[in-house]
């Protein structure tokens, strides 16, 4: 249907208006000025809706297109750093390829795979449900500590992507009881600085971690400058209980990195034991392969350096590959397994190594057990990892870089591969898928067959060929390291930990996620859209009301007296072509600029707006423009205003009813029957000069200004706020927070 609007304009007479007005207290058409309102509101609501899922839409599922998931999404992954704690292995950093191969990206993902259980492909499923946000680097070529007993992980040195650090390193460690990151702030010696692509080892039963050579550059120090990356000659050690660092020399002067070290517990408190790498000789980048033959151990408990030379089938020099190092049951043997790897610089070039080497001590000999034939296997790759599985039978090597092939990395079981290390499968095959309760190492024949014994142990060949490096060598080869168990330094039951670790159940998928956010917030913008219909309504019914309410003021002369059903007061003289409420302040709503009434005098115009400093003046009475009269005598009277209501149209030689007051419309109180004639012809002069002055007003009145130029309601952006005389538009914005 179409509506009127009212125009209501200060100064200009409603009988203009009234029709329109008048119609609208008929029940029906107010009735369907609210039916229209819950129309538009309705279509409104839609579409709201709508719009807000549209935005929805292209916030969340067009992104979601664009980000990856780091399971379902997999293709190859290298460079990144593992630990593994609590039958759980953890995958922190490096670099992704989705599939399709179409570029490198960094792995912000903390992922695990639980051990304990293998997924239809045979292998550990991974999770990508672990808490990691910006403030957490997430590097490459750095190192992943993994504490048993306290159960944290500690993410030493790599190299950031792209941009270089913008602060000094410092250490940052992942509780895995209550799935969030610490920062355990820089190290007190500036002497320790985080390295990338070093050779990094925990040692839990002593709480400590360890790291190797590495390079300093620009992706490792802030404030490097464009100098070349520079290997370290050091030997970093932190203990974990009490969050402190040591700098210890390395062998020798020769800077190193981007080989390999493992832990033996072998002489009095155990040993490291570093192979394989290059080394930089020049400090310049120009680097050299490290002899293969030619390996470094460590003893924890003197902090002294040995040199080994080693015999047997020695591996290709390389670098970037990975090792993990398990022993026989009497400990009459430690092997050591090292796997793929790249060549370095200065060799021929090459694609790099698929194959598997075991370095047996204290015989240090080198067995190669995979593959049978001379040459270095199909599938070439490097910046991988290699895991200890516990009980040392089986060995995961996650991820790499292929430089031969572009096809993605057995996306089905995420770049994971097991070798059982002591051929304990039908196919007697140092290949297989992984097997959780495998958890007894047994020495293959591969061993067995040149150092002698059982696969429980009982080797035969304990020294090397041409004798030990040094003579301390020779006793701490047979000794076994005794370390007194570790104390946790907090509380580790498993009633300690929150929900939403990473022993807890598997989290949603991506794909749930964003799907239950959609529907939230669909849900939340079908509420918006409700709560703005609701409000819709309302004012439609507050608007019926009110033009209801005032639909008596304008009502036709009629032969029958009438007056209000309730008599309205106000502290000052509202002009007469405002809608009166019981509510003074709720003001029709006003899109227009501010009125100011033209006035040829210097007097108080009667059809003054009605604004709120008005409405704030409590109690005071409003004197008219019309002078004192005294009328036979008796004394002055002001002809003080009276609402608008009591100015009612009666039929000539009509009989007035009593108001609700019990008082006449048109009587004041007070006053003689003479001084009420007096006071109806007052009444009459100020009804005939009103009238007058009505007529002469016209909003185009030059220098005046219109307010409520078309009646239309004021736009809900538009708020008040009080000005000089009168009220002014102020528009205020507000922000969803």
């Amino acid at each position: 249907m179409t509506m009127s609007t009212p125009t209501l304009r200060l100064g200009l007479p409603s009988a203009r208006h009234a029709p329109s007005l008048s119609s609208r207290t008929n029940p029906s058409v107010r009735h369907a000025l609210v039916s229209s309102s819950s129309q538009r509101c309705a279509a409104s609501a839609i579409r709201t809706s709508s719009l807000v899922l549209s935005f929805l839409l292209l916030l969340f599922v067009q992104p979601s297109a664009q980000q990856r998931d780091p399971v379902s999404d997999f293709c190859r992954r290298f460079g990144h750093q593992t630990a593994v704690v609590d039958n759980k292995l953890f995958i922190d950093g490096g670099i992704l390829n989705w599939s399709p191969v179409a570029g490198n990206y960094t792995n912000t993902w903390l992922l695990y795979q639980d051990l304990t259980e293998v997924a239809e492909s045979g292998m550990p499923q991974p999770y990508a449900n672990l808490s990691k946000n910006a403030t957490i680097p997430s590097v490459h070529g750095g190192a992943l500590w993994g504490d048993d007993v306290n159960k944290r992980i500690y993410l030493f040195g790599g190299a950031y992507l792209p941009d270089a650090p913008s602060a000094h390193f410092e250490l940052f460690a992942y509780d895995i009881l209550h799935d969030q990151w610490d920062a355990l702030g820089p190290p007190l010696s500036r002497d320790i600085q985080g390295a990338s692509y070093g050779a990094g080892v925990a040692v839990s039963s002593r709480g400590e971690g360890y790291y190797f050579g590495g390079w300093l550059s620009n992706a490792s120090v802030p404030d490097w400058g464009s100098g070349p990356p520079v290997a370290t000659t050091g030997l970093v050690r932190y203990s974990m209980d009490s969050n402190e660092w040591a700098n210890v020399t390395g062998p020798d002067a020769i800077r190193r990195a981007e080989g390999a070290m493992v832990y033996i517990p072998a002489g009095d408190a155990g040993m490291l034991v570093y192979l394989g790498g290059v080394q930089d000789l020049y400090q310049n980048g120009t680097t050299t392969a490290q002899p293969m033959d030619e390996v470094f151990l460590y003893d924890v408990l003197s902090s002294k350096w040995y040199t080994q030379e080693t015999t047997g089938t020695t591996p290709e020099r390389r670098r970037r590959f990975c090792a993990g190092v398990t022993w026989a049951e009497d400990q009459s043997s430690y092997n050591i397994y090292l796997y793929g790897g790249a060549p370095p610089p200065e060799d021929e070039p090459g694609a790099g190594f698929d194959d598997l080497y075991i370095l047996s001590m204290p015989s240090f000999t080198w067995i190669k057990m995979y593959p049978n034939s001379t040459d270095t296997g199909d599938f070439p790759h490097h910046s991988l990892s290699c895991n200890m599985a516990p009980g040392g039978a089986q060995m995961l090597i996650i991820g790499g870089s292929f430089p031969t092939t572009q096809d993605c990395d057995t996306p089905g079981q995420w770049g994971t591969h097991n070798a059982d290390l002591g051929r304990q499968n039908n196919n007697s095959s140092p290949w297989a898928l992984f097997t959780p309760n495998k958890t007894s190492y047994a020495v293959p024949t591969d061993i067995l067959s040149v150092i002698g014994g059982a696969a429980t142990g009982g080797a035969t060949k304990t020294a090397p060929a041409s004798g030990f490096g040094h003579r301390d060598l020779a006793v701490l080869m047979t000794r076994k390291a005794d370390v007194a168990a570790r104390t946790p330094t907090r509380d580790v039951e498993p009633g300690a930990a929150d929900d939403g670790g990473a022993g807890s159940a598997p989290a949603l998928s991506t794909g749930a996620i964003v799907g239950i956010a959609l529907g939230g917030l669909a849900l939340l913008a079908a509420l918006l859209a409700g709560g703005c219909c609701i409000a819709r309504r309302r004012r439609a019914k507050r608007k019926a009301q009110f033009q209801q309410a005032v639909a008596p003021y304008h009502a036709p002369t009629s032969e029958m007296a009438w007056s209000p059903t309730q008599t309205t007061t106000f502290s000052s003289s509202p002009s007469p072509h405002v809608q009166v409420l019981s509510r003074p302040q709720t003001v029709p709503p006003y899109v227009g600029p501010p009125v100011e009434l033209p006035s040829d005098t210097g007097q108080r115009q009667y059809q003054s707006g009605y604004f709120a400093e008005q409405a704030s003046q409590q109690h005071q009475h409003v004197q008219t423009s019309m002078p004192a009269h005294e009328v036979n005598g008796l004394p002055k009277a002001d002809v003080a205003w009276v609402p608008h209501v009591s100015m009612v149209q009666v039929s000539p030689g009509h009989q007035r009813s009593a108001t609700t007051t019990g008082v006449s419309p048109m009587h004041s109180p007070g006053l003689q029957p003479g001084q009420q004639q007096q006071q109806q012809h007052l009444q009459q002069q100020y009804q005939h000069q009103h009238q007058h002055q009505r007529q002469q007003y016209s909003p185009a009145t030059p220098g005046s200004e219109q307010s409520l130029s078309n009646g239309l309601p004021r736009d809900s952006n538009s708020a008040w706020s009080e000005g000089d005389g009168g009220m002014s538009p102020r528009h205020e914005t507000y922000y969803h927070r």
